[in-house]
């Protein structure tokens, strides 16, 4: 199998997707990359799934100590944290040299409703790392993959690599993923409902814990509900008109929140820009994202719809 790893590109930023079918692939387009970074002195991480990650493990022998592994099942369950807190947050403390990453967010037993998440992240890698010397591959399980991720794949990666070799992506096009998956969020069925404003947070946050602790969430989690709450009506409050539409509800699994409002959110990076530590302005989403364990996001005309998960 073709890897990436001896090119240079006009372009400092590079995204390939790597297409393998099984282990002797998925080794193949990845150790190659791993040790061609490490004999050039770049920084290099890898953040997959654990089975992947111990198989890499396995290969690098010694090696493996020279490169940040992550299990992404951990650090990117919540796919808009993997932007600032696993890509950004590796890159950023190399600044001034060129960095490599594996990062494997959509993996087969990945729930359905996490996938909309999953490929907005793919298409806004892109965006958010033009101009960085900065290379990121991307493995894709072809045999127990869905055809419609491996399509969006082609569209979010401007370079594919697979057993045939490499070439250019003719379906690359982000932007069109981005707004194909920015779609209204269904509709829950028997959610809790509460209208929120500057005069009853603390309301808010009782109404939280009272679903909560019927629907059987942790203390911490209930606590990491109540932040998110209290960031997405302020902001609602602050930038939406005054006022959000708060529910609650529980779904395979999940205890649910949502906060609707009249606000237009015209960045499509919003949540995923890393904060300096103490900066308060702007930081809302970016901590909520950071804190559900899946953060679905709708951004309209007439406003806009935030929804963490958290796992019962």
């Amino acid at each position: 199998m073709s890897t990436p790893v001896e090119s240079r590109h006009a372009e400092p930023f590079t995204h390939p997707a790597l297409f393998y079918r099984d282990i002797s692939e998925y080794l193949a387009g990845t150790v190659p990359f791993i040790r061609f970074g490490l004999a050039a002195g770049e920084p290099v991480a890898v953040a997959v799934p654990e089975p992947n990650l111990a198989l890499l493990r396995a290969e690098l022998g010694a090696d493996a100590a020279r490169v940040q592994l992550l299990d992404m099942r951990t650090a990117g369950r919540n796919p808009g944290r993997i932007i600032p807190g696993v890509l950004r947050a590796f890159a950023d403390t190399h600044t001034g040299r060129r960095v490599r990453i594996i990062g494997e967010p959509i993996w087969p037993d990945r729930r359905y409703h996490e996938y909309p998440a999953c490929a907005q992240h793919e298409a806004l890698i892109n965006l958010a790392f033009t101009g960085r010397d900065v290379t990121i591959l991307c493995p894709y399980d072809t045999q127990n993959l869905p055809s419609a991720v491996l399509a969006d794949a082609e569209a979010t990666h401007p370079l594919l690599i697979d057993n045939a070799g490499r070439r250019t992506s003719a379906a690359y096009d982000p932007d069109a993923i981005i707004a194909s998956y920015n779609q209204p969020l269904p509709e829950p069925a028997n959610a809790a409902e509460l209208t929120v404003d500057a005069t009853n947070l603390s309301q808010a946050l009782t109404f939280a814990r009272t679903h909560a602790r019927q629907a059987g969430l942790t203390d911490g989690k209930t606590a990491d509900l109540e932040v998110v709450i209290t960031e997405l009506v302020t902001n609602s409050i602050d930038h939406g008109g005054g006022f959000g539409r708060l529910r609650i509800w529980t779904d395979d699994g999940n205890l649910v929140c949502q906060v609707d409002d009249h606000g237009t959110l015209t960045d499509p990076l919003a949540g995923r820009h890393p904060i300096a530590p103490g900066q308060r302005p702007n930081r809302g989403l970016l901590l909520v994202n950071h804190i559900s364990d899946l953060v679905r996001l709708y951004a309209g005309a007439a406003g806009t719809a935030t929804r963490g998960h958290f796992q019962l």
